[in-house]
């Protein structure tokens, strides 16, 4: 897979999911991969280091799709619970319930009423029956009523008992679908634990696969430096330094270097199946060590540094070349390292450094000035340290162009480019680190 593939995946990534747009942490793993329809050119292996690629993937895919599992089993329990602690149960049974209940407080309101009248009324009676004065009529009216309010008190009870039927028919269906509801829950527990190991056999899977003696850290640190404007179809210098700041001489370090055309909008790079970020841009390299000019396939290839000793650097001048054909635009190039030792332990820099720029036409543009600008500067300063050179230098004499400072990504969003810029910069640096684990893999295998 080249790199250049790998970059659209990133960036469609970022799109999608705002939380990788500020990643510093060039942590490819942790990149959900956007669902797009495979063809014959992503199908077809060119090679070992696409075969790679291709089981990391999967192995990528593996875990996003275990934590999207676990994530909607949660979200699913969650959400019964939720409903169970609130009554959300059938609305038909909900509301049976409620009116069952109330026809059962009325009814027993009711009863109450009745048997007060009925108690009332044969006090009446007992008060006439005893009044010795009291006349036939007086006693006849008083049985009458105490012979209503029983009929009333009677009914009432009927009234009462069937509207207490009624509320245990409406509150034994409530029960039962809490009771479902209940279920549910507790059929869920056995599939979030499936699900939570499924994730962890899919997370070791991949931790085995990339290696687990490779970390990241910040063994190396690099400061990227360049001018503010590029005229296109010209070239302008920048500078790179790449500084062991471990405890120990790293024997084998290398730099990644990309440089891109920031576009003026998302739909730019969705439009296209496979988009070049790279295609204006052509970078040579040189050193202390690598005195020539030498190309640089920034696509499929690292800056080799070599060891650099204990509080050593490497420093790199990059010659950046702007195609005649470029658009103008805006523009980032960046860079991350890694390392390797003799004794197989090895690590990619957690920190990255990047530069933008604007791309300006030829005519009518100012010549740019220097204007230095702060940048991060680790605290080791020591001689650089040799480095191990590339073959097949080529010539390039294009002169420079006045400098900016370069700016470390992990500080903070950039005054000069917008979001869209960062976005584009951190799925570059994703890119970057997945080329570093599948060539990190392949040389432990």
């Amino acid at each position: 897979m080249k790199i250049r593939r790998m970059l659209a995946t990133a960036v469609a990534a970022a799109v999608t999911t705002p939380v990788v747009l500020l990643s510093a942490g060039p942590a490819f793993a942790e990149t959900p991969k956007p669902t797009q329809p495979a063809t014959a050119q992503d199908e077809a292996p060119d090679g070992p280091e696409e075969d790679d690629f291709a089981e990391y993937e999967k192995l990528i895919e593996a875990v996003a799709t275990a934590e999207a599992k676990l994530e909607s089993l949660k979200a699913e329990r969650k959400a019964l619970v939720a409903d169970l602690n609130a009554g959300n149960i059938d609305p038909a049974v909900k509301a049976e319930y409620e009116a069952a209940k109330l026809a059962y407080d009325g009814a027993k309101t009711a009863r109450g009423a009745a048997d007060t009248a009925l108690t009332e009324a044969q006090a009446d009676l007992d008060a006439v029956l005893a009044d010795p004065n009291a006349t036939a009529e007086a006693k006849a009216a008083a049985e009458q009523a105490v012979t209503a309010a029983k009929e009333t008190a009677a009914s009432a009870l009927t009234a009462e008992t069937d509207a207490k039927t009624r509320f245990d028919a409406a509150a034994t269906a409530r029960d039962d679908a809490r009771v479902a509801l209940a279920r549910q829950i507790s059929l869920l527990d056995p599939k979030i634990e499936a699900a939570e190991q499924e994730l962890a056999d899919a997370e070791a899977a991949l931790e085995a696969y990339e290696g687990a003696d490779c970390v990241e850290d910040r063994s190396v640190v690099s400061t990227l430096t360049g001018p503010k404007t590029i005229t296109i179809g010209s070239s302008a210098d920048f500078s790179l330094t790449v500084e062991n700041t471990s405890d120990r001489d790293l024997d084998s370090v290398r730099s990644y270097l990309f440089a891109a055309h920031v576009p003026e909008s998302w739909e730019d790079i969705l439009d296209e199946e496979d988009p070049d970020f790279g295609q204006y841009f052509s970078i040579d390299w040189k050193s202390a060590a690598n005195p020539k000019w030498t190309e640089l396939d920034f696509e499929d290839e690292a800056i080799e540094l070599g060891a650099i000793a204990k509080g050593g650097k490497a420093d790199v001048t990059l010659r950046l070349t702007v195609d005649a054909d470029a658009p103008a635009g805006e523009g980032i190039s960046f860079t991350t390292a890694e390392y390797e030792n003799g004794d197989g332990s090895c690590g990619i820099s957690e920190q990255y450094a990047k530069a933008s720029f604007d791309i300006v036409e030829p005519k009518g543009e100012p010549t740019p000035q220097p204007t230095a600008e702060p940048t991060q500067q680790p605290t080791a300063t020591p001689s650089p340290s040799t480095s191990t050179p590339a073959p097949a230098p080529s010539s390039n004499g294009a002169a420079p162009q006045g400098g900016r400072g370069g700016e470390l990504a992990e500080t903070g969003s950039s005054d000069v480019l917008p979001q869209l810029g960062m976005a584009a910069g951190a799925a570059l640096v994703l890119g970057a680190g997945a080329v570093f684990v599948a060539r990190r893999r392949k040389a432990d295998a």
